[in-house]
């Protein structure tokens, strides 16, 4: 697993893929947070739930960038029968070409820590901040990005074109973060829409980002990583 997760890693390092969604995702969510309208200077108080808004829908354009050539470069190039050829389990396959894409995430979470410090010495008085807030927020962020990640990566690895793949994860994303609420919502569901609201990500996200993790919250995060993990591990098998 290591040795898949050092070649990903080099082989978006030495583009400019990755530099680009990191460049993209502090640029998008610096303007949006401190620059347009009613951005965390026009609130007058110390919070920084505006970028916990918008993170998620950069994330939905951008993690489907990071994870199509997960497995659809393989296929279309013909190097996926050489990487079953390798001493290497399909779930070390898996696992490693998708740690590459949650260590992508990590690495454009980490600049934001500035936004934090920055509000933090803003507030009235210093520090007037809920800070156990702002990091289950990170921690449910993180997440959510991971659960982003594995879709992709088992999209990717049902096509051999990455334009396809980037397209199935945006919409699958966009369903299960915005969709599943947004249908929840309507005037037949009933009570049933509060249950039905549940499944969906942004309801567990927005969960944490109260500032108390529980524990099923992360029960449902990596239940969904899993399984949709697994889902991967079983197409790449058929492929042999």
């Amino acid at each position: 697993m290591l040795q898949i997760f050092k070649k990903e890693l080099n082989s978006f390092l030495n583009s400019l893929i990755g530099y680009i969604v990191i460049g993209v995702f502090l640029t998008a969510t610096g303007l949006f947070t401190w620059f347009f309208k009613d951005n965390i200077l026009d609130f007058g108080y110390a919070d920084m739930s505006l970028f916990f808004q918008i993170s998620p829908f950069i994330f939905l354009f951008l993690i489907p960038a990071i994870t199509m050539r997960a497995f659809s470069e393989e296929v279309k190039s013909g190097t996926i029968e050489l990487l079953f050829t390798k001493p290497l389990s399909k779930w070390e396959i898996v696992l490693g070409k998708y740690f590459t894409s949650c260590f992508l995430i990590f690495l454009s979470l980490l600049p934001t820590l500035l936004y934090y410090y920055s509000v933090y010495q803003l507030g009235n008085p210093v520090g007037n901040i809920d800070s156990a807030a702002v990091f289950s927020s990170y921690l449910g962020l993180f997440l959510l990005g991971c659960v982003f990640a594995a879709i992709g990566v088992l999209m990717s690895s049902l096509t051999d074109n990455q334009v396809t793949a980037f397209v199935l994860s945006f919409v699958v994303c966009l369903v299960l973060y915005y969709g599943i609420g947004q249908f929840a919502q309507l005037p037949f569901m009933g009570s049933f829409g509060y249950l039905f609201n549940q499944f969906g990500l942004d309801y567990q996200y927005n969960a944490l980002g109260k500032g108390l993790i529980d524990s099923r919250n992360l029960i449902y995060f990596f239940s969904v990583i899993f399984l949709t993990l697994w889902g991967t591990k079983f197409r790449i098998s058929t492929l042999k």
